[in-house]
């Protein structure tokens, strides 16, 4: 039965291969500096297997012109069900294949990523403004989860429990959730689909993807590779929309029935009303919320290796990511060297310009808005007696660049040691005592990531301990790996993706009980 499923999934996917080289392929994205791929540059949303217009559609643009890359169908709630129904009717056929079927799929995805991975990194480095190093470096990232989850959809056991009858034996199955609807955000918008999504097929289950309204191109574009891989019709949906829809098409994929799970990764506020939304319906969760992350570098650390981790941790992204660091706590013996190390290294190493510009480290902020938040915690700073170290305004230029920043004398009644900033800002607390720096770094509401710095192996084993956050990294700035468990705790989230521990998040437990033996 199985074997038949799935030969008649090959067929369909074919087919609708066929029905694609008729279709005629969207227009090009103008191959200014950006030189977009043709052949991945889709403009419609994917439902069902077939690329769907709408008569509305949203312009993408470059961050760090203001150009517009091109306009994108604007999906709204009626695309957002057929979506759901697409998925929810080709959930069966796809639960029900072998799981080696699955992972075969899934493993052509995930080399399909590596043959077009410079295509890949144009388009977020165009949509999304990280330097292109860096894109190419999530594109590595993004399909390292489909190769671990092609591998760990051949691993999702059961049990058996030793009853206390003798007539009666006790089994335990692990069957997909079912539909899955996958919210991402700008900032890595390739990695956060497939983290998810490789997840949920090799469990099983079939998906609605949400792209954030900045970046909908990359998971359109992989939406593409999915269908050249053979992921069968509906398996793979992608609603894309404008910032003006996002309400009405996040509130179906939390609120209809036939969705069994969210996953979301975005702000902890947006995340609480999906929440909301989901409770209606009793539907699974996972989320990767808000991030502040600390970094605490104390008296007995190896200051040069502190000073490469900060930068490192900071201004990946221009600042832009979950778990860059919000917060450095400088103990006081180390406070001055330290911070005069990091100016320099900031001064020598980071390049702002285009990402298409080889030299480039620090591209441009994903919008006004991004910028704006930035200077908002910088003046705010500097008003309550903050010193600025280097940088601190906008970039020579102009649009959505700005300065990577390093501040002094910074306390914690300032905002950018209450909020999380998402740029390039690097504000340092001088701190006494290791307990002043555990209590700083717990005081926050959030708990995701944080790092710190030491040699004392006793310190280490404490601090660790101590720190109220999902992920530490010990001397060590950059924490994220596909085998590694990514997530928070408090107020940053919801489950765990990534490792062998992210599968479990699409999957229900479902006891057997065999009588009468």
């Amino acid at each position: 039965m199985a074997s038949l499923l799935w030969r008649r999934a090959a067929a369909a996917a074919a087919a609708r291969r066929r029905l694609l080289v008729l279709l005629p392929p969207a227009p090009a994205a103008r191959r200014g500096s950006w030189g977009l791929p043709a052949a991945l540059v889709r403009r419609g949303g994917l439902v069902g297997g077939r690329w769907l217009e709408t008569p509305a559609a949203f312009p993408v643009q470059d961050p760090a012109s203001g150009e517009e890359l091109g306009r994108v169908a604007d999906c709204g709630a009626a695309e957002a069900r057929a979506a759901v129904r697409a998925a929810h009717e080709a959930g069966a056929a796809w639960g029900r294949l072998p799981a080696k079927e699955r992972s075969v799929c899934l493993r052509r995805w995930y080399e399909l990523m590596m043959e077009n991975k410079e295509e890949l990194a144009r388009i977020i480095t165009a949509e999304n403004g990280k330097p292109l190093k860096e894109a190419e470096g999530e594109i590595l990232y993004s399909a390292s989860f489909l190769e671990w989850f092609a591998e760990e959809a051949r691993r999702v056991y059961g049990d058996v429990i030793p009853a206390s009858g003798k007539d009666r034996r006790i089994l335990v199955l692990k069957q997909p959730v079912g539909v899955a609807a996958i919210i991402t955000p700008w900032n890595f918008p390739s990695a956060m689909i497939t983290r998810k999504v490789g997840a949920a097929l090799a469990a099983g289950c079939t998906v609605v993807v949400k792209p954030a309204e900045d970046t909908p191109l990359s998971a359109l574009a992989l939406g593409e590779l999915a269908n050249q891989a053979g992921i069968p019709a509906g398996v793979y949906n992608v609603v894309p929309c404008s910032r003006q829809q996002t309400p009405a098409v996040g509130e179906v994929l939390c609120t209809d029935p036939l969705v069994a799970k969210i996953s979301f990764t975005g702000s902890t506020a947006t995340g609480k009303i999906l929440l909301k939304h989901a409770a209606g319906t009793v539907k699974r969760v996972s989320m990767e919320l808000g991030g502040h992350a600390p970094f605490i570098v104390f008296d007995s650390a190896n200051v040069d290796r502190a000073v490469a981790g900060a930068l490192a941790s900071k201004y990946r992204n221009s600042g832009q990511t979950c778990v860059c660091t919000n917060r450095f706590l400088v103990q006081k013996g180390i406070h001055d060297k330290f911070v005069e190390k990091f100016a320099e290294a900031i001064k020598r190493e980071l390049h702002v310009g285009s990402g298409f510009d080889a030299k480039t480290t620090q591209g441009p902020l994903i919008n006004e808005k991004a910028v704006e938040k930035v200077e908002r915690h910088i003046s705010d700073a500097v008003s309550q007696g903050a010193s600025i170290v280097t940088g601190g305004k906008r970039h020579s230029l102009g649009k959505n660049f700005f300065e990577p920043t390093l501040l002094s004398n910074v306390t914690t009644k300032m905002l950018c040691t209450q909020e999380e900033t998402f740029g390039p800002l690097a504000p340092v607390i001088k701190f006494e005592t290791e307990a002043e720096a555990v209590a700083i770094a717990n005081a926050a509401d959030v708990g995701l990531a944080g790092y710190f710095y030491s040699q004392d192996p006793a310190q280490i084993w404490r601090v660790a301990e101590q720190l109220e956050v999902g992920m530490v990294g010990v001397n060590e700035g950059i924490v994220s790996s596909v085998e590694s468990p990514f997530g928070g705790v408090k107020q940053s989230g919801l489950g765990r993706e990534g490792s062998k521990y992210g599968i479990d998040e699409y999957l229900e437990i479902k006891y057997v009980c065999f009588g009468g033996l």
